[in-house]
């Protein structure tokens, strides 16, 4: 087991678990946080705490889920600082419309888009991170409050109140 050896000191075992995390973990991040460069350094952060971390690691759940753990911490931290702002600059471009695709319906895309993206940083911190863990990464509740360090009913309720503010916002959309 890679994090056991890991543990023990094995700097290549160790580089095989960031190979193999660190994509999900950016993704994370960055999803949580609206800046690629500030979730870069997040993730490096937190690998840094996990390498320090490692003896105190018991295995009682994955690696990875340990992980998004202290990657989330991170982010809330960060969040938490932040002056309640939204960034629009930040939020990531949609993808280009085909080239049968209208002029107009572009236009249509790219506004959604950033209503959304709008909608998404109204929400508080937890409930932004729980929403991006169920929906776009598919965790379960249960993986979601392992992560967050919360009761699964918590995170269902969570999630439960940012689909309903989503909703409401989006609701000129539908």
């Amino acid at each position: 087991m890679l994090a056991v050896r890991a543990a023990e000191g094995d700097e290549d075992a160790f580089e095989a678990l960031v190979r193999r995390h660190a994509p999900d973990l950016l993704r994370l991040a960055a999803g949580l946080l609206g800046d690629r460069a500030e979730a870069e350094d997040a993730v490096q952060d937190a690998f840094i705490s996990a390498w320090r971390r490692l003896p105190e690691f018991r295995g009682a759940s994955g690696f990875g889920t340990w992980m998004h753990r202290i990657v989330t911490n991170r982010c809330l931290n960060i969040l938490r600082a932040r002056r309640p702002v939204a960034d629009l600059s930040a939020a990531p471009e949609p993808a280009a419309p085909e080239h049968s695709a209208s002029p107009v319906r572009a236009a249509e895309s790219h506004a959604a888009a950033d209503a959304l993206a709008r909608s998404l940083a109204s929400l508080s911190a937890e409930q932004r991170v729980c929403w991006i863990l169920r929906e776009r990464d598919g965790l379960s509740y249960e993986a979601i409050a392992e992560s967050v360090g919360i009761t699964p009913q918590a995170a269902r309720a969570r999630v439960f109140r940012a689909r309903r503010c989503l909703t409401e916002a989006m609701t000129a959309w539908r």
